[in-house]
């Protein structure tokens, strides 16, 4: 099994003799973010039609900044305080702890929620890791703890310290990341990439791009093209993909026991090619590399690989399921949070490099559904696997191709701890992305949500403030404030849900704008202008597995919420693990031709909130007489699904606010 050869190289990771901690002066962090704009790409990388602002450009506010504070009062600014993993005695410390991937993954969702936040506690956490990692090079540039020497948790350190450079201007980033590559760039040839790195190679090219593009240090790409020639060929499993179906152990070999001396059957490329997290990594392999190649063809790879995985495993919320594996259409199948977060990263990429204002369409979809729903409304404790029809969360079996009982428990650890380390990216790492620069010298709204920019576009700084509920409202507010008035273009994009639009500077009427594109508006901007953007939707359905019904509006997948029970399992630290068992009815369907009746509340200090959600649909439905509990989960809506019983009132909320829910609802015949 895959997860238990994870534990295994955790535990012998952290055996073999670690670094003693070495106690020095935490180096000051610059206060203040340098608002210039990110460099254009080096020739001969291709150019792209977006680029990320560098980290700490773009602030949360409104109902995002009370959702990142929630994050940091819980689980995400205190792990360290109640996990030993990321606690003072990790590898990424100086310790003999954890030494693998959880240091890494903690501090690269700690560190930009510090900064958003501007929480003097949170940088100085993030910064022991960022010390420690940047004065502790080995003698030949290799990086991080002395226990093991696998490339794949180095990718994720380097991604951190992308961001804070971008944070801080620190002169020892440059340096350090450069021999570690020259380093890296003379080892491969005789101790190549292997399981999760082998599979995960495009994270670090991402990182090798953005180093290259601040010192065009030629061996870089040498590099890059070597990990790919070493790296999985995604373009080609995709070319004609062949699974298409939920994953059995046989089909990955992994009902066979493992060959002594041999890798685990579990780190095999047939595995590792339908692991979730892994396929969720690879939606930024052919954009990242077209990058590199210039190749069009490869940058449209990229629709190949997220239209296969919809048809075939695509859910309801924006992803597909893998409870480890893939695992087919069926809304009681799982998906795992760092699949989850994993996919917003790459996404965002996706987006900034093909342009394709689809893509933000469904990073609001997965982070605006299935990103919140899998952590508690305090954020101190989440799942491993969520399932869109989730009517239970217990140790019982579950349908799950591969995971364990405790799958989709709601605690510190469910399962396997990657996701409580990694589960910090998601909020801030969206942040970071809502707005972008444009190949036209201009800006670009490129994901919806409340916040502020400060940045320099034209040799003039320049703030952004927008002012808006969405995706609970659809009407979005946008402050211009450049220090003196300059000419550049704002790139805003239009959801392709959208029925109408009208947009609206300073009061007067722009021309119209398509659903589904960027409306571009290019003027010569002054201190206050203002820019009105209105939207409007319509309820509608979704047909999805076995004709199944799922709801949406605008960004939002709407649930019924299923009456829920909570039960303290075992206490974790500061923490505990808890199951959720049904207090009432939960099989439910819909007729044909449902309606709705949209209700709208103010947004709460909890923004997903089951208790006072902002947002509600209703409408009327049925009891379905033939659908069952299976193995403690819903099973499969039935294709033909008798009503039993007099229509009922039924009141729909957006998805990710309970935490017991029915969001693919079985379509209705009469008795």
């Amino acid at each position: 099994m895959i997860r238990p050869t994870r534990r295994a190289f955790l535990c012998a990771s952290t055996a073999i003799g670690a670094c003693a901690l070495i106690e020095r002066p935490a180096v000051a962090a610059v206060s203040t973010v340098s608002a210039a704009a990110p460099p254009a790409n080096r020739a001969p990388l291709a150019q792209q039609p977006f680029r990320l602002l560098p980290t700490g450009a773009i602030k949360p506010a409104g109902w995002l900044r009370r959702q990142l504070q929630i994050q940091a009062d819980g689980m995400g600014g205190h792990l360290d305080e109640t996990w030993p993993d990321v606690g003072p005695n990790s590898g990424w410390l100086g310790g003999s702890g954890e030494s693998w991937e959880r240091g890494p993954y903690f501090v690269d969702g700690l560190l930009p929620l510090a900064w958003q936040l501007d929480s003097a506690p949170l940088k100085a956490k993030a910064q022991r890791f960022i010390d420690w990692t940047l004065d502790h090079p080995w003698p030949d540039g290799m990086i991080g703890p002395r226990s093991n020497d696998d490339w794949w948790p180095r990718m994720v350190m380097l991604k951190v310290l992308t961001q804070y450079h971008e944070l801080t201007d620190d002169p020892r980033v440059i340096p350090v990341m450069t021999r570690y590559f020259h380093h890296q760039l003379g080892a491969l040839p005789k101790r190549p990439l292997r399981d999760w790195g082998k599979f995960r190679w495009q994270d670090e090219v991402a990182s090798i791009v953005w180093l290259y593009n601040r010192t065009g240090d030629a061996k870089l790409l040498e590099l890059a093209a070597l990990l790919k020639r070493q790296g999985f060929d995604w373009q080609g499993l995709f070319a004609n993909y062949p699974y298409r179906t939920k994953t059995t152990l046989a089909a990955i070999d992994m009902d066979r026991p493992d060959v002594p001396g041999e890798p685990p059957q579990g780190l095999r490329d047939p595995a590792l090619s339908v692991h979730g997290v892994n396929n969720a990594q690879a939606l930024k392999v052919s954009p990242v590399w077209s990058l590199v190649s210039g190749s069009a063809e490869d940058r449209a790879a990229f629709h190949r690989q997220i239209d296969a995985l919809d048809r075939y495993h695509g859910l309801p919320i924006g992803l597909y399921s893998a409870d480890e594996h893939l695992a087919g259409r069926s809304p009681s199948q799982g998906l795992e949070l760092c699949a989850i977060v994993e996919a917003l990263y790459s996404l965002e990429h996706a987006l900034a490099i093909t342009g394709n204002p689809a893509i933000g369409d469904r990073i609001e979809r997965v982070a605006y559904n299935a990103l919140p729903a899998t952590f508690t409304d305090d954020m101190w404790a989440h799942q491993y696997d969520q399932q869109p029809n989730q009517i239970r969360c217990s140790r019982a079996k579950g349908p799950w191709t591969s995971n364990g009982p405790e799958s989709n428990l709601f605690g510190l650890e469910p399962h396997f701890g990657c996701c409580t380390a990694n589960f910090h990216q998601g909020w801030p790492r969206l942040t970071a992305s809502l707005w972008m620069a444009s190949d036209d010298g201009g800006l670009a709204a490129a994901v919806h949500a409340p916040c502020e920019v400060t940045t320099t576009v034209a040799g003039v700084p320049v703030r952004i403030r927008e002012e808006t509920d969405y995706p609970f409202r659809e009407s979005i507010a946008i402050r211009v404030d450049p220090a003196r008035a300059a000419r550049f273009p704002i790139h805003l994009r239009i959801p392709g849900w959208a029925t109408t639009v009208a947009i609206r500077v300073n009061g007067v009427a722009q021309p119209a704008a398509t659903p589904g594109g960027f409306a571009r508006i290019e003027r010569s901007w002054k201190p206050g202008d203002r820019i009105e953007v209105a939207l409007t939707s319509t309820a509608k359905t979704v047909a999805g597995f076995n004709g199944a019904q799922s709801i949406e509006q605008g960004p939002l997948v709407f649930a019924l919420p299923v009456a829920e029970r909570w039960e303290k399992w075992r206490p974790r630290g500061l923490t505990a693990d808890w199951e959720v068992h049904p207090a009432g009815p939960w099989a439910y369907g819909l007729p044909e031709d449902v309606r709705f009746r949209r209700v709208e509340r103010p947004v709460g200090p909890v923004p997903f909130s089951r208790r006072d959600p902002p947002v509600a649909l209703v409408t009327e439905g049925r009891a379905v007489a033939d659908w069952a509990e299976v193995d403690g989960s819903a099973a499969p809506p039935p294709a033909d699904a008798t009503a039993k019983g007099a229509a009922e009132r039924l009141v729909l909320i957006p998805y990710a606010a309970p935490k017991l829910r029915v969001s693919a609802f079985p379509t209705l015949r009469e008795t």
